[in-house]
């Protein structure tokens, strides 16, 4: 069971990290280069898993209402991606390296890429519902699939370097993004 402390903590984080993936989805950036997979992964890995599966779900929501819905079968699909994403980060990062860390990041854009552009398939009328239409679904989204997998690793990247540094700066000896300790 958590302290009142912990709980407040992980709050705190959790609000931020939202904050975060909708400030940066509203900002001016490339095409598909946003945080949101990262906030999904680093928050698996650092909060229970109560809170972590909602952020990604919460900073979309909130981005989309403000940036605008789209169909609601392709976007139940994007934000039930983010949220197994953070599942499987709660599951596998909890006490594992960087090897697994970076395994997940990877694994993480293809399969975002696999289902949502599936989605886009299945439920647009952008492409012909056969296997030349899939296929071509698949190629045209290419060039967003670069955008997404460097994003997803850089803001991974960037929010376990800067965890990693406020808890040497604090002091704080990290065991596992779930376990901490004072020095």
């Amino acid at each position: 069971m958590m302290s009142t402390k912990e709980q407040r903590y992980s709050l705190g984080i959790a609000l931020s990290l939202i904050a975060l993936a909708v400030s940066l989805r509203l900002l001016p950036h490339p095409a598909n280069f946003a945080p949101v997979a990262a906030v999904a992964i680093f928050g698996g890995a650092a909060l229970p898993r109560r809170l972590a599966v909602w952020l990604p779900v919460a900073a979309m929501a909130l981005s989309d209402a403000l940036i605008g819905f789209y169909d609601y079968r392709v976007m139940a699909v994007v934000w039930a991606s983010y949220l197994l994403i953070a599942l499987a980060s709660n599951r596998w990062l909890q006490q594992r390296g960087l090897k697994t860390g970076v395994l997940l990041t990877v694994s993480g854009s293809i399969f975002f890429f696999l289902t949502t552009n599936f989605a886009v398939w299945v439920w647009g009328g952008m492409y012909a519902h056969n296997w030349t239409g899939l296929a071509q679904c698949y190629a045209m989204a290419l060039p967003f699939f670069r955008n997404t997998f460097l994003s997803d690793l850089f803001y991974t990247a960037t929010l376990f370097g800067l965890y990693a540094y406020a808890m040497r700066v604090a002091g704080i000896r990290v065991i596992s993004t779930a376990k901490v300790t004072s020095k």
